[in-house]
């Protein structure tokens, strides 16, 4: 350890090449930030969980596995993934009697929650059994029975109605009348969910669309009962049925199903898009790092031609490292913690994490940013010092004088390796589909990146030849730069990265979201034929279809109820579960084609019905299926079937990726209320008591305000990335003109006016930031055209605009960060 304490020369170094180390500083400041701050956001997704409020006095809880178990492989290569299921799993509600009868159970009643419609309003509907964990009591009247039900003040001021009178209400199995038996009050375990109403146990579950099923199952403890016990008997008495026992904070993930959206948010954010950040931040900090040493390349060479030992420029360099990283580190850990804490809140604000999650903040990601940054500069300075450490003192001072005119035979090789791999990926993807494209698209440009960073030099000298001849005509000042480019191939490198790395990803991250929202618009525009479409937040009237055809020149009504399903897709082992938006559609295909377009391809969808669906092109090449083949897919709540694929359509990225009847659906979601009612023909005026209605392009319009989030998800991280791969440009050229001290001091010695070294540099700036902007871009495209033709059948959609505004930054920051450097450096 003694070799790589701080040595005077280490402090030396720092206190007179303060420029240098201010931009390894700020690299590795900027490192910490983004590791940090995608560290806290995984390990919340991690650690997230939420208090028990409904199920707060039921120390256990009996319900079924939420998530989807996908098993692949066998033996030895057999994997089993979980992915969450898109609705509720119920359990078998008569497990309720085994459960009551284990030691230590004071008793164990089936939960119900489900939606039920009061004329224009709404409100949910649970068992009356649940009281006796929630806390809701009756202020009169009677405990409802079958036929029954009992509202609480805000449902019966709704309904207008007393214990006795009769309300008519619409459940799942359709509009039926029932006696008030007893108005209550919600308890603490109600959790303010406006309107309530209760019904008899014995029926709620078939009012719920479930018969016999139950969404949860709380057991109640005896006083003095140990909670553990009783969850182990639990766990005992009902082995094999494929329950789960629930205790502590687990109860909280049972009745917030937001909870498991949220984890997986946070952790595809923290793991999947932490990693390549993390990626990106630590090879640029290492570039920085790189620079860094070269750029003291002459003091090493004096070191070693007055008798420096090999052992002690390694030493230096590791030195030196130990104290410019730590405190990088440390600095960049606060803005990372502030970055982490905004975009939690953001995400909190969009619904997309429960409100009684806490972004869990320990000390376990501060120390891995910080320990990242001290790897990354040791690695760095050790791989930049050991040219100039080994070699004689003689070489050395000719190598500090003279640019090599080769990298490293090791390090061409690498970056031919990845070119060749980032092609042979932009092929693969290219013939590929849906996600498998998706995939391989995103090895094209880490693959492509890398390959940039590792032929840095020969692509710098290359691209300053091409794009250096408009310059040779361009007077005194503009053919300078032009060979100062192909020069100092090395140092254009090293200022061209990182712009490489804003514009290949900012475009790829934007451009992705634009391309598929372009299609998905142009296909709700095309595939939505009706005249009239009527939507309700809470689900449309149980009979609103039969109320729609009814009215005055309709010609056609088609209730849709939109879910989602999980679809296998991949090949061999490589296969996953992929959700897929479903609509189950209330009438035949025949109805459904004079509202909706959905661009067959194969096959017809007059055979819609039961055991027989139609999917879009995209999933059926992902899954490997054709017309006449059965398509495996979990349905919303898990149950597996299989149905036939009897059609197959193209418009499924802006409509819905699977159809089917709505009577395979109903069974196995939440709410069974159509969501969306499309009529031909008719007057809106009419339709209006249904619901809320609009024409066609009104439907399109509120339907691409859905895709916000994703929008927004996108966008951010283009900007984490983007904007730290700008900071990182500003840093390396700011680095690079402070270098150039002396050379700048030289032209001016040599009779060149302030003005025309000023120019030279902005020249200088303007090659950089084209080249870096045509290779981001050339990326951009490599990836994004392959993986749009796998997701959408369409070449990418760019926004010209948006483009203009990403290059012109560019070019801003490029000349912007020679020039004010430029400026200090030439006033001394």
């Amino acid at each position: 350890m003694r070799s790589f304490v701080p040595n005077g020369l280490a402090r030396a170094a720092v206190r007179f090449k303060p420029a240098s180390f201010a931009g390894t500083f700020v690299a590795l400041m900027m490192a910490a930030l983004i590791v940090s701050a995608c560290g806290i956001l995984l390990e919340t997704g991690a650690r997230a969980s939420v208090p028990a409020e409904r199920y707060a006095k039921a120390p256990v809880i009996v319900a079924a596995d939420q998530y989807a178990r996908f098993v692949t492989g066998s033996g030895d290569s057999r994997s089993e993934s979980a992915d969450l299921l898109p609705d509720t799993a119920r359990v078998d509600a008569a497990l309720a009697g085994k459960a009551a009868r284990v030691p230590g159970a004071e008793g164990a009643v089936p939960d119900f929650t489900f939606p039920v419609r009061q004329g224009d309003g709404t409100l949910t509907g649970h068992g009356w059994g649940a009281h006796t964990f929630t806390g809701a009591a009756l202020t009169s009247g009677a405990a409802p029975r079958t036929g029954e039900v009992v509202l609480d003040a805000a449902a019966a001021r709704a309904a207008k109605a007393g214990v006795g009178d009769t309300v008519t209400l619409e459940t799942a199995t359709g509009r039926a009348d029932f006696r008030v038996s007893g108005l209550a009050k919600t308890g603490p375990g109600d959790m303010a969910e406006g309107a309530t109403g209760w019904f008899a146990d014995a029926q709620a579950s078939a009012l719920a669309g479930h018969p016999g099923k139950a969404d949860a199952i709380a057991v109640l403890a005896k006083d003095g009962a140990d909670a553990d016990a009783l969850a182990a008997g639990v766990e005992k008495a009902l082995a094999g049925s494929g329950a789960r026992v629930h205790t502590g904070d687990d109860r909280g993930a049972v009745e917030d199903r937001g909870l498991g959206y949220a984890r997986e948010m946070l952790t595809a954010l923290g793991g999947s898009f932490g990693g390549i950040a993390a990626m990106v931040a630590v090879f640029t900090a290492s570039g920085t790092v790189a620079l860094s040493v070269a750029q003291r390349a002459r003091e090493f060479a004096l070191l070693r031609a007055v008798g420096a030992t090999p052992r002690q420029i390694r030493r230096a360099v590791a030195a030196e490292a130990l104290l410019v990283a730590p405190a990088a580190g440390l600095v960049g850990c606060l803005p990372g913690i502030g970055l982490a804490h905004w975009w939690f809140g953001q995400l909190q604000a969009r619904g997309a994490v429960p409100e009684a999650v806490d972004l869990h903040i320990s000390w376990i990601p501060l120390v891995v940013a910080v320990g990242a940054g001290l790897l990354t500069a040791l690695t760095a300075g050790w791989a930049a010092g050991r040219r100039p450490a080994k070699i004689r003192p003689g070489q050395a001072l000719t190598e500090a004088s003279v640019e090599p005119l080769r990298p490293g035979v090791i390090r061409t090789l690498l970056g031919l390796g990845a070119l060749v791999g980032g092609g042979f990926l932009t092929v693969v993807a290219a013939r590929s589909a849906g996600e498998d494209a998706a995939n391989a698209a995103l090895g094209v440009v880490m693959l492509f990146m890398l390959a940039v960073a590792l032929l840095g030099p020969l692509v710098a000298r290359l691209c300053a030849e091409l794009f250096g001849l408009p310059l040779r005509g361009g007077g005194a000042s503009a053919s300078l730069a032009a060979a100062n480019s192909r020069t100092n191939a090395r140092r254009l490198a090293s200022a061209i990265t990182p712009i490489v790395l804003a514009m290949a990803f900012a475009s790829t991250l934007v451009f992705m979201h634009t391309s598929e929202s372009h299609v998905a618009a142009k296909q709700l525009r095309a595939g939505v034929t009706a005249d009239h479409v009527v939507t309700d937040p809470a689900g449309l009237p149980a009979d609103a279809v039969d109320r729609a055809t009814r009215a005055p020149g309709v010609d056609a009504a088609v209730g849709l109820l939109d879910t989602q399903v999980l679809v296998p897709v991949g090949s061999g082992g490589d296969r996953w579960l992929q959700s897929s938006a479903t609509q189950g559609i209330s009438g035949s295909g025949a109805q459904l084609a004079k509202v909706q377009d959905l661009d067959v391809r194969s096959g017809s969808l007059d055979r819609v019905g039961q055991g027989r669906i139609a999917i879009d092109k995209t999933l059926a090449t992902s899954a490997k299926v054709e017309v006449g083949d059965t398509l495996p897919l979990y349905l919303p709540d898990g149950t597996r079937t299989s149905p036939e694929v009897v059609a197959v359509y193209g418009r499924g990225l802006g409509l819905a990726a699977v159809t089917m009847d709505r009577a395979s659906l109903a069974a196995h979601v939440t709410s069974g209320f159509d969501s969306t009612l499309l009529v031909r023909g008719g007057d809106a005026q009419a339709l209006a008591p249904l619901g809320k209605v609009t024409d066609a392009s009104g439907y399109v319009v509120e339907q691409s305000t859905d895709r916000e989030l994703n929008a927004w998800a996108n966008y951010t991280m283009a900007g984490v990335l983007g904007g730290f791969a700008a900071v990182a440009a500003v840093n390396t050229l700011v680095m690079t003109v402070l270098d150039r001290r002396r050379e700048l001091g030289m032209l001016r010695l040599v009779g060149s006016t302030r003005r025309q070294v000023m120019r030279m540099l902005r020249w200088e700036g303007l090659l950089v930031a084209v080249t870096g902007i045509v290779l981001g871009t050339a990326i951009a495209a490599a990836t994004l055209i392959p993986m749009m033709r796998g997701l959408t059948g369409e070449a990418p959609y760019v926004p010209p605009l948006v483009y203009a505004a990403f290059a012109g930054g560019a070019v801003g920051l490029g000349l912007l960060a020679v020039t004010l450097p430029a400026r200090a450096a030439l006033r001394r």
